[in-house]
């Protein structure tokens, strides 16, 4: 035995080493997916930003993002900032050679004043959104002269007595740092032939789509040999957010639509168990569930006491329970009369299974009333004294007991089995449910029952249904995972 055992149990160790294998490869194939999903992501957050945030970019990464703008954005330098930025470079250049007072570099001056004047008056940073900057060079520049017309100030700035007392070298030094930036991020963004802005992002985001779609694609191929009736459209529902992945947004000129693939690289990373984001999910159901949860329970329960109240007020509950069938209008569904049809059940259900089985403690609390009866009675005790009497009594009251408990189990039993029992019972019911009816209308108690049943369920809202916003989220939480780890245990 022991011989034939040992070849089994290394094949059982081979197919389990290849399990594991293919199981460690399925796992790294699934983290590489979940990488490049969030790469794909993190460019479609940082194309989308680009605009928005193009000043801090130039400020950290200047030649990546003149890069980025020129190649991808269809941006360029605005010539106006470009032309006032190069001939400030111009100035520079021409005051080193022949000095501030030269002919050439007073020319050069007054070609900035009438620039500076133009830039203020056209203002060209609003094609691309920025004239904010703007707001802020004029600002930097009242500050700097202490001269509330930013024109004026501007003009004073370029003049060749403020520059000479002010010292050359200072002044365009504080140009360099606090204007010169705010000016580098005007441009000029091109116009496609669609009528919007220039845009070839989708040019890196088209591979992707690619890459995803094959995914996709092998992934059903995969499922279609491996499973039985299973179909293409059964793969794609299988994996619905892989479609965000697929869709070019960029293409459609719907980028902001592509923020969707923030749903499948969620869920690709918790699959790849890349990132665990168990405490995240745990946060979010907290949140949903102390912030919307209770509020919907206590609105629910809310609604349904209103609408019984209302039904009670209007007198479509006593209608029901009183009118005859034929005067209500009531959907039947199932052509019977269903309480009824549940009665019988019910009763034939303790007759048969329930009785049966409490019928020794139905005996015995029988003999105990007995006996005590006789207990009472006035010359019992003297009875019992009497020679040859003894136990007598309890054997004749056991017997009677029995014998009545079987006579009354036989009569009920046979009160349904038998066609004239049963309609004579079902008369007895009828006829307890009409006297009832008639005796709450003829003594006009209908309008106090429902009053106080209305009063009733007020107090059942005002008492218990507004406790239900005071509840621990905590503790039902924690019941919840509870009750959770219990059933996925067994």
């Amino acid at each position: 035995m022991a011989a034939l055992s040992r070849p089994r149990k290394s094949a059982n160790r081979r197919e389990f080493s290849k399990f594991d294998a293919r199981r460690t490869k399925s796992l790294w194939f699934e983290r590489l997916m979940a990488t490049v999903a969030l790469l794909n992501l993190a460019l479609v957050i940082g194309d989308l930003s680009y605009i928005p945030l193009r000043d801090l970019y130039l400020r950290f990464l200047p030649e990546l993002t003149t890069w980025y703008g020129e190649t991808f954005k269809g941006i360029e330098p605005h010539r106006f900032t470009a032309n006032y930025l190069a001939t400030v470079d111009q100035l520079e250049q021409q005051v080193s050679q022949t000095g501030l007072t030269s002919p050439a570099a007073q020319a050069i001056l007054a070609d900035l004043q009438q620039q500076s004047a133009a830039m203020i008056a056209e203002n060209p940073f609003q094609i691309a959104n920025r004239s904010g900057n703007l707001e802020r060079i004029k600002n930097n520049m009242r500050d700097r002269m202490d001269n509330e017309s930013a024109t004026d100030a501007f003009t004073e700035f370029w003049e060749v007595a403020h520059l000479g007392q002010a010292g050359f070298p200072t002044e365009i030094a504080f140009f360099n740092s606090e204007i010169r930036p705010l000016m580098e991020t005007n441009f000029f963004r091109h116009i496609a032939v669609h009528g919007g802005f220039k845009d070839r992002f989708w040019r890196i985001d088209i591979w992707f789509n690619l890459l995803f779609g094959l995914e996709l694609l092998a992934r059903s191929i995969y499922l279609d040999r491996r499973y039985k009736n299973f179909t293409w459209r059964d793969a794609m529902l299988w994996r619905w957010y892989d479609l965000l992945l697929i869709i070019p947004f960029s293409a459609l000129r719907l980028p902001w639509l592509a923020l969707s693939r923030l749903i499948p690289t969620t869920i690709r990373i918790n699959q790849s168990n890349l990132i665990n984001l168990d405490p995240i999910q745990n946060s979010i159901s907290r949140f949903v569930i102390s912030q919307v949860a209770v509020e919907v329970t206590e609105i629910v329960v809310l609604r349904i006491i209103d609408q019984m109240q209302a039904l009670i007020r209007d007198g479509s509950l006593t209608q029901t329970l009183l009118e005859p069938a034929s005067n209500r209008r009531y959907i039947d569904v199932s052509g019977m009369n269903d309480l009824e049809v549940l009665a019988q059940r019910l009763a034939a259900l303790t007759v048969y299974n329930v009785l049966p089985q409490v019928k020794p403690e139905v005996d015995d609390l029988l003999k105990h009333t007995v006996t005590q009866a006789f207990d009472r009675a006035p010359g019992y005790q003297g009875f019992r004294q009497l020679p040859g009497i003894g136990n007598l009594p309890d054997q004749v009251a056991q017997q009677v007991v029995a014998q009545l408990s079987a006579n009354l189990y036989s009569a009920v039993k046979g009160s349904l089995e038998n066609q004239a029992g049963g309609e004579k019972t079902q008369a007895l019911i009828d006829k307890l449910t009409e006297t009832f009816k008639i005796q709450l209308k003829e003594n006009e108690n209908i309008e106090e029952l429902e009053a106080l049943v209305v009063n009733f369920l007020e107090e059942f809202k005002l008492n218990y249904v507004k406790r239900l916003a005071a509840e621990d989220v905590d503790r039902l939480i924690e019941e919840r995972y509870q009750i959770y780890n219990v059933t996925q245990g067994n």
